[in-house]
């Protein structure tokens, strides 16, 4: 593609499920456009392992499909109440980070509140003030389902800001974390 259109890849990351959403932000039209949205469903019934495997298949083919140039991940958060489910991520997100370094593909670790705050101007917007402003964003005709594929592709539009205005997006918040 043009060095003017990227193609960045958002990443919501679970062990169940898994959403993805691929876009293409064409800076000389100043449009973020969706190519592909979806989920990655591991069966539970597998083990730790195999379940991380499917992961990794499933995202190569995605990677390899649509060529991506920037894939952009929710960074891991931990409430102290519920820390086996900060770990079981960090595991999907490995294999994620593993996936984008084979690809070559560089990495924006986004927080989710950093996301939230992107789009809906509220860091603790719920999942279907996150849906709402997705599908407005996108100017889709319905709301992305399910809210994983909405997450992902909230994930992606936010990392496409970024990517064009890094400076102005890490001066007005300090949890950013870009590389």
């Amino acid at each position: 593609m043009p060095d003017n259109k990227q193609i960045v890849c958002g990443i919501d990351p679970g062990l169940r499920i898994t959403g993805y959403g691929v876009l293409c932000a064409d800076d000389d039209e100043d449009t973020i456009s969706i190519m592909d949205a979806g989920i990655i469903r591991c069966s539970h019934e597998e083990t730790l392992a195999l379940r991380l495997a499917e992961l990794a298949t499933s995202l190569d083919e995605i990677l390899d499909e649509h060529r991506v140039d920037v894939l952009a991940v929710e960074e891991i958060y931990s409430h102290y109440r519920k820390p086996r489910t900060a770990i079981l991520m960090a595991h999907a997100r490995g294999v994620i980070l593993l996936g984008a370094a084979q690809h070559n593909i560089e990495v924006l670790h986004l927080p989710s509140t950093t996301v939230k705050k992107h789009l809906t101007g509220h860091g603790r917007a719920n999942k279907e003030q996150m849906q709402r402003a997705v599908a407005s964003t996108l100017s889709l005709s319905q709301i992305p389902e399910p809210p994983d594929v909405a997450d992902a592709l909230a994930i992606a539009i936010c990392a496409a800001c970024v990517l064009r205005q890094p400076a102005k997006l890490a001066m007005n918040n300090d949890d950013l974390l870009i590389k």
